[in-house]
């Protein structure tokens, strides 16, 4: 409609010609005087100072390489090679735990470590119980209610592989174990208490503890001057009891195990029960020396020798620390009732 409103009819078409190129001309000449002017007023990049140098060789990773080496791995390697390795804030470490009732091992109201070395009559005092045994725990029940819950995890482990193994006898077997360890104390008291010595005493032992006895008998050679076996301690100022054997300055714990021991770590809380009787034998009025090393012995059935695992004051020192926490869990857990 546009075109035949311009273009009269009967005139010559060459005027439509004429005046469409014109518009087209003039047109064209609008366009392009408008681009020019856009292109006159570019705006600058955002990337032109960017440093190309330093970042040349992550552009160089990224373009040469088939696959894309915009793994995590090598980005934080870049980002470590641009910025240096990641500053974690240091945590507060928590303080380590100690007693709230610091009770020394050692009783200064004894007499000195050289009357100790006086020979004399070996003893074997009772545990006299009243009672309310709850009121004075042992040094056994104590650690069993204070375990930790990884220790629990085991002896569980443990109680359901032998029940496993042996179906309806596992329990049996379990309770067999622990008479096992009393027929081996039993068996020990007699060694060490024959007026022949230890060694002439192994064949008169039981044949279910003979491979105990096989396994210690070195150890036993060893000993001299017992100064108690099997007799109570009672720590009066901590209100706890046990039984323990000692020799010359030194308490003995004698452990019977199926899988070999050869480290102290391995006999788990056997050094904080040896160090309890230490200090609770320290405390009892009854003796008049003291104790600052300890010895645990374990005894295989197989015969094959015990390891004996001896460790001096400043190892009894650091477990009795640990028993100290041990008790005052147990305390917490069980308040004495009034």
């Amino acid at each position: 409609m546009f075109l035949n409103t311009l273009v009269h009819p009967g005139k010559s078409q060459k005027a439509f010609y004429v005046l469409f190129n014109n518009c087209c001309s003039d047109f064209g000449l609008r366009c392009l005087s408008t681009s020019c002017a856009r292109t006159a007023r570019k705006k600058g990049s955002q990337y032109g100072a960017v440093d190309t140098e330093r970042y040349s060789s992550l552009v160089k990773s990224v373009v040469s390489s088939r696959v894309s080496a915009q793994t995590p791995e090598t980005l934080q390697d870049q980002d470590t090679l641009l910025y240096g390795p990641i500053v974690e804030p240091r945590r507060p470490r928590d303080k380590p735990r100690v007693p709230r009732n610091r009770v020394p091992l050692r009783n200064e109201d004894k007499v000195g470590l050289r009357d100790a070395c006086a020979p004399g009559p070996v003893a074997r005092l009772m545990l006299q119980r009243g009672p309310d045994k709850s009121a004075t725990p042992s040094v056994t029940r104590v650690l069993q209610q204070t375990m930790s819950p990884e220790q629990l995890l085991l002896l569980e482990r443990w109680k359901r592989r032998m029940i496993a193994e042996l179906g309806e006898e596992g329990l049996q077997a379990v309770q067999y174990l622990f008479r096992l360890g009393a027929l081996f104390h039993t068996a020990l008291e007699d060694a060490l208490t024959s007026p022949s010595g230890p060694a002439n005493r192994f064949e008169q032992q039981e044949e279910e503890v003979a491979g105990y006895m096989e396994s210690v008998r070195s150890v036993l050679d060893d000993l001299s001057d017992m100064r108690a076996i099997e007799s109570a301690v009672h720590h009066r100022a901590l209100n706890y009891v046990g039984v323990v054997d000692w020799g010359r300055l030194c308490a003995i714990d004698w452990k019977t195990s199926e899988k070999a021991k050869p480290f102290i770590q391995n006999t788990y809380d056997n050094p904080i029960q040896v160090a309890a009787y230490i200090g609770a034998l320290n405390s009892d009025e009854n003796y008049r020396y003291q104790v600052e090393n300890g010895l645990i012995v374990v005894a295989y059935k197989d015969g094959s020798p015990a390891h004996p695992h001896f460790f001096g004051l400043d190892k009894v020192l650091q477990y009795w620390e640990n028993w100290l926490l041990r008790l005052e869990d147990f305390t917490d857990k069980n308040p004495p009732v009034t």
